[in-house]
């Protein structure tokens, strides 16, 4: 009994000293990790202090939608270059000859033009050709953004002239005294001829051929009898005709008024902007898919011909070997002729070949595209299936797309345009 008591009172004796010895390690370790802690804030004085972007006195960030201009560290030093000599109708003054001029400096001094080493690789910079009255002797002075042409920029030759009713004799008399803004090549000459077209028929009339330039006068005068008076159903059509060396006519314009206008505008001056011609109803030989663009860094105009359908199938009876051939015009000058490879046996055929025409920027308002489809009919035979042309001076879908390029400069462009014979 004695032993048992013994054993039982040695083992709650010994159970109660190991808890108090595991009490007492749990209590060493707390205290020996409370002690690293509180070095270690003191090693580190900036975590002992409160954080700068913790603390009750935040910085305040406000949010800005407005783009962020950087600032320029560096400034180009101005240069001064000699000013151009103008020795042909190409050459076009630059905004340094404002002063002379009569026009305003650019307020920003040098930093507005472009240097001359970065103009090739950054189109960001602009300048502005100033636009020169109508008594320059450069025709179709343009006004240039990024030095490029636009087609808001464009000047439609304009006609001056007067007419005057005579009731005694029932006749109109109609003056044609100038016409400005004339884009032809050199040694035209040019007339006016008007069109009189009511119920008993048509009648014309023209002035004499004169040499034109930029500004041309004729003050010469066109008769027409009107026997029924002009209260009559009939309109007048003026047009400005160029011809070239060979003999070559081209419509430059057309206005046409109703006779029963005359009593309103008779004893005026009148100035209008002729229209491009329409162009005659006459069917078309099939039509031609074409993408082109402009790069104004690298002067140069990308032509991709893509490809065309309804071929007039009766000029292909034999064989079908067909390629387009491309002529890139400066007025009446043909610069540079391109063609593509031949696809046979197809009456739809696909090219999709791009060619690139180096053409200064200045020079684009006078350039023109003149293609045309060919057909390998035998061996060194070449047939035409049909044309079309691409500028300013073109008409329809051909002035359209030359007009949608200027606007939309290092953008393709895609457009059908019809063929004629």
């Amino acid at each position: 009994m004695i032993f048992t008591t013994a054993a039982v009172l040695g083992a709650t004796l010994g159970t109660a000293s190991g808890i108090l010895t595991l009490c007492g390690l749990s209590l060493i370790c707390r205290s020996c990790k409370k002690g690293k802690l509180e070095s270690g804030e003191d090693a580190d004085p900036e975590k002992a202090k409160p954080s700068v972007l913790h603390s009750s006195e935040q910085f305040s960030v406000e949010k800005s939608t407005e783009p962020i201009q950087p600032r320029t560290l560096l400034k180009f030093p101005k240069i001064y270059k000699p000013k151009p000599s103008v020795t042909s109708s190409e050459v076009i003054s630059y905004p340094d000859h404002a002063s002379e001029k009569g026009g305003e400096p650019s307020p920003e001094g040098p930093s507005t033009e472009p240097d001359a080493g970065n103009q090739a690789t950054d189109s960001s910079d602009t300048f502005t050709i100033l636009r020169q009255d109508s008594k320059d002797e450069t025709p179709c002075a343009r006004d240039l953004t990024n030095g490029m042409t636009t087609s808001s920029s464009i000047f439609h030759p304009k006609l001056h002239f007067s007419l005057t009713y005579y009731t005694d004799q029932n006749e109109l008399h109609i003056t044609v005294i100038e016409a400005e803004h004339l884009c032809v090549g050199s040694g035209c000459e040019g007339y006016v001829a008007g069109v009189l077209t009511f119920a008993a028929g048509q009648r014309e009339a023209q002035t004499s051929s004169r040499r034109l330039t930029s500004h041309t006068r004729w003050e010469e005068g066109l008769v027409f009898s009107l026997p029924g008076g002009y209260e009559v159903e009939g309109e007048v059509a003026l047009s400005l005709h160029s011809c070239d060396r060979f003999s070559q006519n081209t419509n430059l314009g057309v206005m046409r008024f109703k006779l029963v206008d005359v009593g309103m505008m008779s004893n005026a001056d009148c100035w209008v902007d002729l229209q491009p011609p329409k162009q005659q109803d006459v069917q078309s030989a099939g039509e031609l898919l074409l993408s082109i663009s402009y790069l104004p860094a690298a002067n140069r105009l990308g032509v991709v011909v893509m490809k065309a359908r309804g071929l007039q199938s009766d000029k292909l009876k034999d064989s079908i070997d067909l390629s387009v051939k491309l002529a890139l015009k400066h007025q009446t000058t043909k610069l540079k002729k391109k063609q593509t490879r031949r696809v046979k046996h197809k009456m739809n055929p696909v090219w999709n070949e791009m060619m690139m025409l180096e053409v200064p920027r200045e020079l684009l308002s006078k350039s023109s595209l003149d293609l045309e489809v060919l057909n390998q009919a035998g061996p060194g035979e070449q047939e035409s299936l049909g044309r079309c042309q691409l500028g300013l001076h073109a008409s329809n879908t051909g002035l359209q797309h030359w007009q949608q390029m200027l606007d939309n400069p290092r953008k393709q462009i895609a457009m059908w345009h019809p063929l004629y014979d």
